[in-house]
């Protein structure tokens, strides 16, 4: 269990901390704000990518849904734990350097509480999500569900089917290319994506659940116990409000990409 622990304490920080060497030495022109962003989006479709196919083998290996246990699950979340506090430090690395470079390098000099207190105000939710992984999550899979739902732990997984798609978009911003048909392509497949499988993933639990114990959809929430329900919702929302921030961005975009080719074709 430690051994696997330390597998991933050492390999998210190693790998981000490998990719800023291998980009800041071939994009001499980068800023570092552009580095650290590029860098932590690539570690983070790392892990999506890690997870999502840990995810699907799990999934269709159970066909007992309550009870089929798998060894990937708890061996995977010992070694994703260590991805999120990771994650943590590189998303306030982020935010420094872009803040540096937003501000010319006068405002954000050193690292200080009034720059972690601006991370934590804008990436409040983020910050909250990794915190309940780390703090809630991971404890009830590993000591508290008396070794069941392999199957709907690994569901949650394939949640991350979407990430590299939400990164790959910020890396071709990052990289000027927000205008390409390659973004768009992009914006397409970020829509698809997180609207499957991390909204529509919770009635397919649902109806999984309902199929094993011969169940109607409608009623299965009223066989679960209340902190199930209460669990499930709480994960869901926030999806429900990022995918609909992610609606009304590209909503904007369509509209500007609308006013700027009018006058051309005009």
């Amino acid at each position: 269990m430690l051994y696997i622990l330390a597998c991933g304490m050492v390999f998210f920080p190693g790998l981000f901390y490998g990719l800023r060497k291998v980009l800041k030495s071939a994009f001499t022109h980068w800023s570092d704000a552009d580095v650290v962003v590029v860098s932590e989006r690539l570690v983070s479709s790392v892990h999506a990518s890690l997870a999502t196919v840990s995810g699907v083998l799990v999934v269709n290996t159970c066909r007992d849904v309550m009870n089929d246990r798998h060894w990937l699950v708890n061996s995977f979340v010992l070694f994703g734990a260590p991805y999120m506090a990771y994650d943590l430090y590189a998303m306030y690395l982020s935010h420094y350097h872009q803040q540096r470079l937003i501000n010319n390098s006068t405002a954000h000099q050193n690292h200080s509480l009034q720059t972690v207190k601006a991370f934590l105000s804008k990436e409040r939710l983020l910050v909250f999500h990794h915190m309940a992984l780390l703090l809630v999550f991971m404890p009830i899979v590993l000591f508290f569900r008396r070794d069941l739902g392999d199957f709907f732990i690994a569901c949650f997984w394939m949640t991350e089917f979407s990430t590299p798609f939400v990164s790959l978009g910020k890396i071709l911003i990052q990289l000027g290319l927000e205008n390409s048909k390659l973004h768009w392509i992009n914006g397409v497949m970020v829509l698809c994506s997180f609207f499957t499988c991390r909204i529509l993933l919770f009635p397919y639990m649902y109806w999984m659940y309902g199929q094993q114990f011969d169940l109607p959809l409608h009623s299965v929430p009223f066989h679960l116990p209340l902190h199930c329900n209460v669990g499930n919702l709480s994960i869901m929302v926030p999806q429900v409000y990022w995918f609909i921030l992610l609606v009304k961005k590209a909503h904007r975009l369509y509209r500007r990409k609308v006013k700027v080719q009018g006058p051309k074709q005009e």
